[in-house]
């Protein structure tokens, strides 16, 4: 899929952003912003890759460039189990992510570990292991 794409931050006034929005001056938003972390079958662990990444991630978070985003951390899951396991298991995923970032020295109220079970997966094919995973998402509101 397309992970790269730009969706535009605008940073003052809504009147300001509406303009520039108009006159498409909006600088696109770095890509890499969303980021998203893979699990084995039927695990909240994460990996020493997980790790790594979300090492970076909590990096990138405490720049000052970055400080004022809130992320939405977004469980899922492969479509193998019950709807109910599933719910919880991806709930796990997404808290294991939000508390590595935190254990990371990323404030807890800038994340918010949501799990959404196998209703998103991310590839058509159900049970394909892609659908195991936690998806940070700069939080819009």
């Amino acid at each position: 899929g397309n992970l790269g794409a730009s969706r535009g931050i605008c940073v003052g006034t809504e009147e300001e952003c509406k303009s520039k929005a108009e006159k498409n001056e909006a600088p696109p938003q770095k890509a890499g912003l969303d980021m998203m972390i893979n699990f084995a079958l039927d695990s909240a662990q994460l990996d020493q890759t997980a790790r790594a990444e979300l090492d970076e991630f909590a990096k990138a978070l405490k720049d000052n460039r970055l400080s004022t985003f809130s992320f939405v951390v977004e469980g899922h899951t492969d479509a193998t189990g019950t709807d109910s396991y599933n719910q919880g298991l991806s709930q796990r995923r997404a808290q294991s992510v939000a508390a590595f970032l935190e254990a990371n020295g990323v404030e807890s109220a800038r994340l918010e570990a949501i799990g959404l079970g196998k209703s998103h997966p991310r590839v058509a094919n159900p049970y394909d292991p892609v659908n195991r995973r936690v998806e940070m998402r700069i939080r819009t509101e």
